[in-house]
């Protein structure tokens, strides 16, 4: 952007409360995301004059041409993130710096324009304090925080969106999978792929999974495995990255997910949970390919512990079997406990990083708003 222009500007911020307050959402009857707040954040963009204003504004329809970009050529990148209630009241966002960088990133990759990490976030905080009476106080429960950056000139000429807008709203939630998950590996469809844009977070890369996603559930599973290439590499879980915990092939206890290849979403919750298994220095953590054949002789030997998927909205979830070219494999969840949700590193994991969420234990993650 030209010096001359301006960016977003947080202490430029205006807020318009709504007339019209809705009611407390009752815990029991939340399905993720399809209950939103009262308020919504919305940051416009020009070309010829930079960011306007942030606008906090009551939660409703977007006004936006037929010929934007983002309807025509799905010019679209998005985050996820959430906000905790600590047991002091307080709410904290968790490693929200690392959404922003990935945020931009994404948004670079679409040629949408670059924008202030931090007063960006500052507006979002703003934007929470705001409807903060919609973050859940009860454990396991949280805020979801969704921005958006769309690419809105009306314009069918296919060079780059010269108009966009930045909006956030927020969608108080409960726990995504609360148990385990019976997977589908499709090696006939890919979800992303070398040279491609798979380490983005852009709504493109979305779309082209939900019927593939969909006869998975027809069929009885929960989700698809992404498996890439003649080898069959295990990329990814849904839209979720994917670990496995066993005595690997050298007799070393393991903890596995897919490198940062190109082909991997940089996950922020991947990204904490291999910081914390490496914090414990226990057993050995790596991030490298793995096949699906090395997983079913694993499996076949006895060395596979267990299996999870990781994500914002799930936190981490754990895999009790996968169907692969024609046969059920069971994976271990908790020998100890066949009713077991969690197998144990996966609760381990989930239970460091949820205190951490939730303010129950110190740390720099934890972000106040």
């Amino acid at each position: 952007m030209s010096a001359t222009l301006p960016d977003i500007d947080a202490s430029k911020l205006t807020t318009t409360l709504t007339k019209t307050p809705k009611e407390a959402y009752d815990l029991e009857q939340l399905d993720f995301g399809k209950n939103f707040t009262d308020h919504m954040l919305c940051i416009r963009y020009t070309e010829d004059s930079g960011w306007e204003a942030p606008e906090i504004k009551p939660y409703g329809p977007l006004q936006i041409d037929p010929a934007a970009f983002v309807l025509n050529y799905s010019v679209e990148t998005f985050e996820g993130m959430k906000a905790f209630r600590a047991p002091d009241g307080t709410v904290n966002l968790f490693r929200p710096e690392k959404n922003m960088q990935r945020l931009a990133t994404s948004s670079q990759r679409i040629m949408l324009p670059k924008f202030d990490q931090a007063q960006f976030l500052q507006c979002i905080k703003e934007l929470i304090k705001v409807d903060q009476r919609f973050v859940p106080d009860e454990y396991g429960y949280s805020l979801y925080v969704r921005p958006n950056f769309i690419g809105t000139e009306p314009n069918l000429n296919l060079k780059y969106s010269r108009e966009a807008l930045l909006y956030v709203y927020l969608s108080p939630v409960g726990p995504y999978f609360p148990r385990t998950v019976k997977l589908c590996a499709n090696s006939k469809e890919a979800r992303a792929w070398p040279g491609g844009v798979g380490n983005y977070k852009l709504g493109g890369n979305y779309a082209p999974a939900l019927r593939p996603a969909m006869d998975v559930v027809k069929m009885g599973y929960d989700q698809i495995l992404w498996l890439l290439g003649d080898d069959h590499y295990v990329t990814e879980v849904g839209t979720m990255n994917f670990f496995i915990f066993w005595t690997n092939s050298q007799g070393e206890r393991e903890l596995v997910t897919a490198p940062l290849d190109g082909i991997i979403l940089p996950g922020v919750t991947r990204d904490s949970l291999l910081a914390l298994a490496r914090k414990w220095g226990e057993f050995k953590v790596s991030e490298r390919k793995i096949t699906m054949p090395e997983v079913v002789k694993a499996l076949a030997e006895g060395r596979v512990l267990e299996a999870f998927g990781a994500g914002t909205a799930c936190v981490v979830c754990s895999v009790s079997s996968a169907f692969y070219e024609g046969t059920d494999y069971a994976i271990p969840v908790d020998a100890a406990d066949p009713d077991a949700v969690f197998g144990p590193l996966t609760k381990r994991l989930r239970g460091e990083l949820l205190d951490i969420q939730y303010g129950k234990t110190r740390s720099p993650w934890a972000v106040p708003v």
